[in-house]
């Protein structure tokens, strides 16, 4: 049902709406208008900076970062554990910092490469922070210190709302689930002290459930904006480039491990049946992730065999990308009415 200028008029005389809350709507429903009008069916929003001055501040903010850091190091700062107090509120001290920097830079500039460069620091932080109270030792204190970085990076979400650190949050997550199923002897010793994904057992299946829960909560944002307007769909494309690695990890294995021609076929298969799926809910950056990740494991597993493999899959890349709004148009008018699809970002037909 929509609302005509009648129909405000008409509560405005009713006591309903004032004046004032009658121009508000009107203001913020031509705004939602022009945002929806500026974003067409072919666009995959993505911003990294939005000028040059960005770039120079990222410059100024890492100096700044890496200068602050030598200072604190001649007060006492000590990434060695055991590490004592000084460290503990030098770290302390170092997270105020960054946080009243983002206030200025993210909240009130709404700069987008500062606010990426903030959040990478704080990780960081986190990380000397987490190591000086657990201390550097086997798999249970590698646990504590990512969930601590995990919890930090939490409120630093919560509270600037900067997308890209929810990618550091499910990393953060995952490091966590990771060493310490390693820790409860579900994982065997050697599956921490460097990032190795075998192709079966347990951690393979732990990165599938771990890239499914992740692409489950990109698509839960990625619905509730399918004009891709908001921070929620900012934060729903970084957590996807996470989400497709850990999904086409164990998948792409398996059929590497097989070896041959075929092998190379059955993962170019797979990676079509992603494309697909990545058409449908209109995410490029969900391909382009698997698919960069697939080019390293092919290259990685095949010995430099996979030279045709890679060849395809880049041609492909192409044409999706020439005619990925012409495809989507046809294979969502195509797809039966399933939950959620008039939620998805808006698709045309063209010839």
């Amino acid at each position: 049902m929509m609302l005509t200028q009648d129909d405000l008029r008409a509560a405005v005389a009713k006591g309903i709406l004032t004046e004032a809350q009658t121009a508000d709507l009107i203001g913020f429903a031509e705004a939602r208008r022009l945002a929806k009008a500026a974003v067409t069916p072919v666009e995959e929003p993505f911003v990294l900076f939005k000028g040059f001055n960005e770039i120079f501040v990222v410059v100024g903010l890492t100096i700044l970062f890496i200068g602050w850091v030598g200072v604190a190091m001649l007060f006492g700062l000590n990434m060695q554990a055991p590490a004592g107090a000084m460290t503990v509120l030098l770290s302390v001290v170092t997270l105020a910092g960054l946080a009243a920097t983002a206030q200025y830079f993210t909240v009130k500039r709404r700069m987008i490469a500062p606010s990426i460069a903030l959040s990478v620091m704080t990780l960081l932080t986190a990380v000397v922070l987490g190591m000086t109270l657990i201390g550097i030792g086997g798999a249970f204190q590698m646990m504590l210190v990512a969930a601590v970085v995990a919890v930090v990076m939490a409120g630093f979400y919560a509270v600037f709302r900067v997308p890209f650190a929810a990618a550091l949050i499910a990393g953060a997550a995952f490091v966590a689930v990771w060493t310490g199923l390693t820790a409860a002897g579900v994982f065997g010793s050697d599956a921490v002290g460097f990032f190795v994904i075998s192709e079966s057992g347990p951690l393979s299946l732990m990165t599938v459930v771990f890239g499914l829960v992740v692409f489950a909560i990109a698509m839960r944002l990625d619905l509730s904006d399918p004009m891709r307007v908001s921070t929620r769909s900012a934060t729903a494309f970084w957590l996807h480039i996470v989400a497709a690695p850990a999904i086409v990890n164990t998948v792409a294995l398996n059929l590497m491990k097989s070896g041959g021609l075929g092998a190379q076929v059955a993962l170019l298969a797979f990676l079509l049946v992603i494309a697909v799926i990545a058409i449908v809910i209109d995410r490029r950056s969900f391909l382009v992730s698997g698919s960069s990740y697939s080019v390293i494991l092919a290259s990685t597993v095949f010995d430099g065999g996979a030279a045709y493999a890679v060849l395809v899959l880049g041609l492909i890349l192409v044409l999706l990308g020439a005619q990925w709004d012409r495809l989507r148009g046809r294979i969502m008018a195509a797809l039966p009415s399933f939950p959620g699809k008039s939620n998805l970002p808006p698709f045309r037909i063209t010839a």
